[in-house]
This record gives structure tokens, C-alpha cells and sequence, in this order.
């Protein structure tokens, strides 16, 4: 799973969903709880006398005495079990039984060495380095509520070809957050010039997915003297140029959206973020988070390992963050900063991308002077990982290439 300001319908949806389901399961257990008998007559003889007494029953002694048969009694338990086993192992149903496995497994990040960053704002930046020391050093921004462990795939297909530097946005991962609370895609810009300064190497090339590539075209701007001596290359990956309302599919329909409904679900999110994360984590054990990921991230070809590696991440991050975060997208504009960029940069779109329709990558490439555009079919917001041999293939002919 991933956060986009457009896709804040869609996780209060499955956050009420998956409250509804567990509801429901606890208004048939209490009914059929409160349908069980509730005392027993016994009869006892005293001095010849009999007499009845009605006994109240326990807990245990209610339920233990109840016997299933073809009635309403046994149909309301059956439909809270059913309800329970839902909320708590749907995932299940989608990742195991739906999905095949890859024969390869889910990557993990190798151990590497850490650095931790201090901001002035506050913020302790988390980077790690792997890979062949003397290579060239290519640096790697994660997608918004993701981590660094985003480019598993992309460090197990590249293995030592290059030195990875991969860091965690300020709120994510292992990164803290900045105590000013500011979460623009300025302050994000800022602190990646901070990541190129402490990868020690020169020139670097940076590569970023979704809100990765919005911070690189946003750091283009503040920076444009790095772009040649300190920076020679450029990958976005499923990223937009804009606001990305405007870039998502049903884009008409949102935008006219953002002000009266998206952007009042952002500032209710982090009033209640405490609610969300315990409405995410149930939209992630349901099944629902999946379900979501699939529309809108894969095409078809994910394995099991696939989609739950991506789903994984939504629920650990903040909702608080993610609603900040989403609010400086909502000011991004990065057009009049293409035409600026003069380094070479290669774009990767999804054909079928709902999140960042392929429009975008092709407007970026094509204003870019040079921009060449590589296209994921089929694939979603997440080609880069449904199709990871493949992308981890052309980008690494790209960044080896010694001109375009």
C-alpha cells in the first residue's frame, strides 16, 4: 500500500469497512449470547415436598450447554465466525491462496553501514550504503509510506553493480520526525541535498518512486547548480510533474474534490491518527489493504511475496505523517523546472498506472531536453517491482551509459 492525497477516499473506505466488519461480528456474538438460555429449573424435595428453582447459569455454563443445529441461533454464530476470521485472516486468502509465489522469495536489505543525519529542524535522517564501494553511487528515494526497504528488489537484481545509498523520508522508517511538523516537498528537496552531501562520492546519480521523483524535480529547482557537477543523472520512477490530483486517474473528479472533501479527510486524519493506524491495521489483516494494492499497484503478474511486500508497509507508518506529507504534494508544481533540468533522465511509467497515469512520465520526458521515457507493461503504480528484472535491467543500462 501507498499514500497519495487522491488515494485518501479509498483508505477512510476500507478503515470504516474494516471497522463495520468487526462490528458486525460482535453484535451477532452478543446476540447470540444474549439468545442462550440464561437459567435452568431444577427441582428439588424437601420433606416430600417438590420444588421448582430457577438457577441462573454462568458464562461457561450457557455456552457449554448450547448445541449447534439448522437454526437462527446457529446461523448468527456461524456469520460472527465467519465476520472474526475476516477481519483477523482475509489476508490470507488473498496472498496465499490467490497469489502464486515466486520461486525467488521476498528480498531483504543486506546489513550495511548506517548514518544518522541531524537536520536543523529537528529531524534525524536514517542512510544506509551497500554495495561495491568504488562503484558509481546511485541514490535511491522511497515512495510516501514506504521506507528505505522499498528498493529490496532493486538491491538484490543490481547486487554490487553499484553503490546504494537508500534513506528513509523524515517521518518514515527510521527516520524521525521534524519537530516543526513541515512535511513540504521543499523541506524533503533540502534534506536529499543533505543525503548527496554525506554519500561522499561525486558526481551521483539519484533515482525516486512516486514522491521520490516530486522531491528530485523539487531539489532541481532549489538547486540547479548541482545538476552536471555534483548530480549527472536523473530516474523517475511512476512520479508526476504536478499536484497529483491532477495526475491520477478520475483526475477531473478529484480536483473538483480537494478542497471541499480530500483535503478536510487529510486534517481529520491527523486528529484521529491513532484511529486510522488501528483502521489500517485491520484493513491489512482483512485483506482489504491487499485488495487495494492490487487495483492499484499490479497488473496481474504479482507473485504473493510481491504483493504483500508492498501492502506491508502501509499499515506501520504514521496516518498523521501521511495526511502532512500529502498536503505538500498538494502544492507541488514542478512544469517550469523540467525545461531547466540539463542532465540526461530516464523515466519509467506503468501502462495501465491509475495513481500517476503514464501522461505524466511522457509529458516529464518530453519537456526534459534530454528525457527518454521507458514504459512497464503491464504494470501499475509498482511496475518497478511486478516487472523488477526488467526494470532493474534498463536502468542499469542507463546509469552505466556514458551519454544518451
Amino acid at each position: 500500500m501507498f499514500m497519495t492525497p487522491g488515494s485518501v477516499l479509498g483508505n477512510w473506505f476500507r478503515g470504516l469497512l474494516s471497522i463495520g466488519i468487526l462490528v458486525g461480528a460482535g453484535l451477532l456474538l452478543h446476540r447470540w449470547y444474549d439468545s442462550l438460555p440464561s437459567s435452568v429449573v431444577e427441582t428439588r424435595t424437601t420433606d416430600g415436598n417438590v420444588t421448582e428453582i430457577h438457577r441462573p447459569l454462568s458464562a461457561i455454563e450457557r455456552i457449554s450447554i448450547w448445541r449447534p443445529d439448522w437454526d437462527r441461533l446457529t446461523a448468527m454464530l456461524g456469520g460472527a465466525l465467519v465476520l472474526l476470521i475476516w477481519s483477523f485472516s482475509g489476508r490470507f486468502l488473498n496472498v496465499r491462496l490467490l497469489r502464486k509465489a515466486d520461486p525467488r522469495g521476498q528480498p531483504r536489505l543486506h546489513p550495511a553501514t548506517a548514518v544518522s543525519l541531524q537536520r536543523p529542524d529537528g529531524t534525524i535522517l536514517h542512510l544506509e550504503t551497500q554495495g561495491a564501494v568504488t562503484a558509481q553511487t546511485v541514490i535511491l528515494t522511497h515512495g510516501w509510506g514506504m521506507h528505505r526497504g522499498a528498493w529490496a528488489y532493486l538491491a538484490r537484481d543490481w547486487q554490487n553493480q553499484f553503490r546504494l545509498v537508500l534513506w528513509d523520508l523524515p517521518g518514515l522508517g527510521k527516520s524521525s520526525r521534524p519537530k516543526n511538523r513541515d512535511y513540504s516537498l521543499e523541506k524533503m528537496a533540502h534534506d536529499l541535498k543533505a543525503v548527496v552531501d554525506a554519500s561522499g562520492a561525486q558526481p551521483v546519480i539519484l533515482m525516486g518512486h512516486s514522491i521520490g521523483g516530486m522531491i528530485i524535480l523539487t531539489f532541481c529547482r532549489l538547486y540547479p547548480e548541482l545538476l552536471g557537477s555534483r548530480v549527472s543523472k536523473l530516474v523517475l520512477v511512476h512520479t508526476s510533474f504536478k499536484n497529483p490530483v491532477e495526475t491520477i486517474a478520475l483526475h477531473t473528479l478529484l480536483s473538483a474534490l480537494q478542497k471541499p472533501l480530500i483535503e478536510p479527510l487529510l486534517v481529520l486524519q491527523i486528529v484521529l491518527s491513532p484511529v486510522l493506524w488501528l483502521m489500517n491495521w485491520l484493513s491489512y489483516l482483512n485483506g482489504s489493504a491487499h485488495q487495494s494494492t492490487t487495483r492499484t499497484g499490479f497488473a496481474g503478474q504479482e507473485s504473493r511475496e510481491q504483493l504483500d511486500f508492498v501492502t506491508s508497509f502501509f499499515p506501520r507508518a504514521s496516518p498523521a505523517v501521511l495526511a502532512r506529507g500529502s498536503f505538500g504534494m498538494l502544492r507541488y508544481d514542478a512544469t517550469e523546472t523540467l525545461k531547466q533540468i540539463t542532465i540526461p533522465v530516464l523515466v519509467f511509467t506503468g501502462d495501465l498506472d491509475p495513481v500517476t497515469l503514464p501522461q505524466a512520465g511522457q509529458k516529464i520526458a518530453e519537456t526534459v531536453p534530454q528525457g527518454q521515457i521507458q514504459m512497464l507493461a503491464p504494470a501499475k503504480h509498482f511496475g518497478m517491482i511486478e516487472h523488477n528484472a526488467k526494470f532493474a535491467k534498463a536502468a542499469a543500462v542507463f546509469c552505466n551509459s556514458s551519454s544518451m
